[in-house]
């Protein structure tokens, strides 16, 4: 009896001491800088002394936050902040995620430029580092190679860690850089190791969106490159001469705020010019906000930072990365695509897209099934809810949508089907994303979908056959607004215009990790040196990549500068010469899917005017906002902030786009001030496009500017016209600055209340 008493005691102590052992989190703990006693001899001790365990701590940070962060329990975390004035806040490990050839050509890149103002770009962005935050890199890839590249910047203070499968020396005069972050993932995980056997302490890529986004952004020129035939050519990425330095943030089950931190505070010590980050979360206050707290400490330090919008469009009021001091991308196409049609048993041929690269189908047509199976959910063709027996030899339609596109294929082709048609449901509207599919398979929209699924359903003896036509360039129109990108208004600040740009992310081609195949599944077995993608995850590079070539054309400019100059020269009209289209409907695009518009790097390179913003103005913008001081000294790192100078309203800062709020406003005035980087003596006139429902005014009509470098400022007045009913609609328009050599175009979104 008492052996039993026992053992039921002791299970029950273990089963009390496991619960409180799970229950253990990573916190973020916020510490004042300056309250460090002279006793201790560095912050990192002097954090550990205020942890029960000195194995609890994980990161010390110093440079893009100032504070720690450590494995603890509610308990331990509480009294943290309870019992030490030092300490100002505590919070959970926020988790983010990640944003999932021809672009150079589409761009308007030839050999980086070729020559700017005298000056050979190439060369001089080869002292440009962009550094990449993502899941690794795959320094094998050819993307890689330093063929001809010189010594590495004397400013370089990073280094490439070696691992278990990555040695140090795989690194060279390309890739300058590589280093994992885990300790937060790890903790997330159950405190000490890794869930995946393939995932490693290691910056090694075995996921494959790190190495994309890396030569995305600053990939070495590699000819005769393809995905599987589609696509051929030379890929290259953006900077084909910068410096890439990789830093592992993002893991099996995502990217962790302490790794990030931990990554952005290593960057900026290192030495990068860029930080590119494709990945985010939902919107939270910037104090909140580990990506925002840390990029404005890059800033800062003149280290441009750009981040994808996201990929929840088209819903409304979607955009993640909406600090004002980020460059937040979205997403267009590219005039490439690859075709593929199904041609019906009843004589009509849809048109979709695919990249499927096996062995075709033949010529003989097949029997169409649609919604056949054991399941609800069978005409999402989820896991188990095809019926082998109804399917088996036949052509699956699946709608779009819940689970992965390549998955609806690889459940087909496990239940014994020959091909597949994914087609869109509302959701995705018009939008059309290709896939390397295991088995035949095409996408399309969702016009062509209801047909489809009406003829499988009213014709007795459905059938098709499906034809794949390869690679097709020259596609009108172009681009247009992927359906996927995320949508403003920005929920966090909505006076900020948000996404700022689109670059291209629909259908890119680049570097591919060799440690899985390009669908990502694990029965996958092929292997490619490249692959296709779409997502902001691949738009958010080729900015990254462009900024890191302004950085090289004009070393003196501030982020906030190379910003202005990609915003107000990108353009707003396609290659037919019409308003950006959105694919979600096919309905004219407008500033809250687009931004700006989409970036023209040659135009960025002479903007002839750029807003550029202080840290100053940035702390201005923060006042503004009713956060209480010590959230603003989250962000901006200092001892103390004075906010006595402090905008009235957030939209005053001087960005260079307007987003006018008028709430119970009929009147809304702002002042820009813009600096001429174009010739002496230069003379611009303003051109405003107005919006039905408001009144625009700007003073003064003219600006002229006697030398380079000169200041000039301009107000803008906004008055909503009596009878404007307060409703969500939004409204837009833009205004320009105009003379022979420049257009310097500002768009403007209009609402009336915040979302």
């Amino acid at each position: 009896m008492a052996s039993s008493s026992i053992t039921i005691i002791t299970t029950f102590l273990f089963l009390f001491l496991l619960h409180h052992a799970s229950a253990k989190k990573t916190y973020i703990v916020r510490v004042k800088h300056s309250d460090k006693p002279d006793s201790f001899q560095t912050h990192h001790d002097w954090y550990t002394s205020q942890l029960q365990s000195e194995s609890s701590l994980l990161y010390t940070y110093t440079t893009s936050f100032h504070g720690y962060s450590a494995y603890l329990d509610s308990d331990e975390a509480d009294s943290l902040l309870r019992d030490s004035d030092s300490v100002l806040d505590v919070f959970e490990d926020p988790v983010y995620t990640l944003h999932t050839t021809r672009t150079p050509e589409f761009l308007g890149l030839n050999s980086e430029f070729g020559v700017y103002t005298g000056q050979d770009l190439g060369s001089a962005s080869n002292g440009v580092i962009i550094g990449v935050l993502d899941t690794g890199v795959w320094p094998e890839s050819k993307s890689f190679d330093d063929t001809d590249m010189p010594e590495i910047p004397s400013k370089w203070k990073g280094e490439c860690e070696s691992g278990s499968d990555f040695d140090s020396k795989l690194c060279n005069k390309k890739l300058i850089g590589a280093r994992s972050f885990s300790k937060g993932f790890q903790m997330a995980s159950g405190g000490g190791g890794f869930s995946s056997k393939r995932e490693s302490v290691s910056p090694r890529d075995v996921d494959g969106h790190g190495t994309h986004t890396s030569t995305t952004a600053a990939g070495s020129a590699v000819r005769n490159a393809s995905f599987l035939g589609y696509a051929a050519g030379t890929a290259r990425g953006m900077a084909t001469r910068a410096r890439v330095a990789t830093y592992k943030v993002c893991w099996s089950t995502g990217c962790f705020g302490s790794d990030i931190l931990a990554a952005m505070d290593r960057a900026i010590l290192d030495g990068v010019d860029v930080l590119s980050l494709s990945l985010g979360g939902g919107s939270a206050p910037y104090y909140r906000d580990t990506i925002a707290i840390g990029s404005f400490s890059a800033m800062e330090k003149g280290v441009f930072v750009s981040c994808s919008a996201g990929n929840s469009g088209p819903t409304r009021a979607s955009v993640a990365n909406v600090a004002p001091w980020v460059m937040t991308v979205g997403a267009g196409t590219l005039d490439r695509d690859f075709p593929a049609f199904a041609n019906l048993g009843n004589g009509k041929r849809l048109t979709g897209v695919s990249l499927y690269s096996g062995v075709g189908m033949g010529t003989k047509p097949l029997e169409l099934v649609y919604n056949q199976g054991n399941s609800s959910s069978s005409n999402l063709c989820l896991p188990g809810s095809l019926d082998s027996t109804l399917v088996r030899g036949k052509i699956v339609v699946c709608d779009r949508g819940v689970n992965a596109r390549v998955e609806k294929g690889a459940m087909v082709r496990d239940a014994g089907g020959l091909g597949m048609i994914i087609a869109n449901t509302a959701a995705s509207g018009e939008e059309l994303v290709a896939d390397s599919h295991l088995l035949p398979a095409i996408a399309v929209g969702k016009k062509t979908g209801d047909l489809l699924r009406e003829y499988v359903k009213s014709d007795s003896n459905p059938t098709a056959l499906l034809v794949f036509k390869g690679t097709v360039l020259d596609v009108k129109p172009s681009p247009v607004v992927a359906a996927f990108s995320s949508r403003g208004p920005n929920t966090v600040t909505p006076e900020i215009l948000k996404p700022d740009v689109i670059g291209p992310g629909v259908n890119i081609l680049a570097g591919w990790s060799d440690a899985i195949g390009p669908t990502g599944l694990e029965k996958d077995s092929r292997r490619t040196q490249f692959n296709i993608m779409s997502g902001t995850s691949m738009s958010c590079p080729h900015i990254s990549g462009l900024a890191g070539l302004l950085k090289a054309a004009h070393p003196e400019w501030s982020p906030s500068a190379i910003k202005s100059a990609l915003m107000t020269t990108a353009y707003v009209l396609d290659n037919t010469n019409s308003p950006l289209h959105d694919a979600a409907d096919n309905s004219l695009s407008n500033p809250h899917a687009h931004g700006s518009g989409h970036v023209d790097p040659l135009k960025a390179l002479s903007p002839g005017l750029v807003y550029d913003i202080s840290t100053e103005e940035y702390i201005r913008f923060l006042c503004s906002l009713e956060y209480t001081v010590d959230h603003i000294v989250a962000i901006v790192k200092r001892p103390s902030v004075n906010c006595s100078k402090k905008f009235s309203d957030p939209g005053q800062l001087n960005y260079p786009s307007f987003s006018v709020l008028f709430g119970g406003k009929r009147v809304v005035r702002y002042t820009r001030e813009v600096t001429n980087v174009g010739a002496a003596s230069s003379v611009y006139k303003v051109m405003v496009n107005g919006a039905p429902s408001v009144g625009v005014s700007v003073k003064p009509l003219k600006l002229a500017f006697k030398s380079v470098g000169e200041k000039k400022r301009y107000t803008v007045t906004f008055v909503s016209k009596k009878g404007v009913s307060m409703t969500n609609k939004a409204e837009f328009g833009s205004i320009t600055w105009i003379n022979p050599q420049h257009e310097v175009r500002s768009p403007v979104a209009f609402s009336w209340n915040r979302f």
